[in-house]
Order: structure tokens, then C-alpha cells, then sequence
């Protein structure tokens, strides 16, 4: 069993900064590739952002490249996902998830491919 928890969610106006924050236990944190993902009500959960095992790949999706950032710190066995420029459209319960894999330099970006998931956080964008 791995535990992932998010915090760091909360209400922002538009064009603010929020970073969210996915601390996890249980297993060796760099034994894992993560990933952000996010719901918004009535909507699937969709991808947002992933990093390699060795933090030296990430990947966006397209509506948040150049706003936000995905980093982790092995030491704190932590994942952070940095949120500028925020927009409406932005708010959503972001979840965390961890993939248990052995390639290092390898991003995953479908819902399927990752083995644990955090309980989420709240980010609300006011206008």
C-alpha cells in the first residue's frame, strides 16, 4: 500500500498562483513515476501533468503548458504542482497518482496506467 495525500488547495482569484502539494508514504518514493490530474463536477478526470521516476521528463497537457509545473523532491518523497496564470476554467479536485514502474525517463499520461491515487484537493478559481 502506498498513501498519497494532497494538500495546498484553496480559493484563488483569476490570474493567481496556487501550488499543490502530494506527499507520499508507504513505499519508496522514487520507485514511482506521478501524475496531477484533475475533476471538475459533471466531468471526467482528465490529465494535467506527469514527471519520470528520475524527474528529468515531464509532460503537460495542453490547456496548462507554460502556466503550470510539475516537480518532485525524493528527500520530502513529494510532488508539487506549481499553478500560475490560474484561470475559471482551471478549478477542479486535483488528484495525485503514482506509477509503480522500472523506467526512469518514461511520463504517463492515462488514467489507467498509474496504480495509486490521493483523495484530492480542492482549487477554486473565482472570477
Amino acid at each position: 500500500q502506498v498513501q498519497l495525500v494532497e494538500s495546498g488547495g484553496g480559493l484563488v482569484q483569476a490570474g493567481g498562483s496556487l501550488r499543490v502539494s502530494c506527499a507520499a508514504s508507504g513505499r519508496t518514493f522514487s520507485s514511482f513515476a506521478m501524475g496531477w490530474f484533475r475533476q471538475a463536477p459533471g466531468k471526467d478526470r482528465t490529465f494535467v501533468a506527469s514527471i519520470s521516476r528520475n524527474g528529468g521528463n515531464t509532460n503537460y497537457a495542453d490547456s496548462v503548458k507554460g502556466r503550470f509545473t510539475i516537480s518532485r523532491d525524493d528527500t520530502e518523497n513529494t510532488v508539487y504542482l506549481q499553478m500560475n496564470s490560474l484561470k475559471p476554467e482551471d478549478a477542479a479536485v486535483y488528484y495525485c497518482a503514482a506509477k509503480d514502474t522500472l523506467w526512469s525517463s518514461t511520463t504517463y499520461n492515462r488514467l489507467n496506467e498509474y496504480d495509486y491515487w490521493g483523495q484530492g484537493t480542492q482549487v477554486t478559481v473565482s472570477s
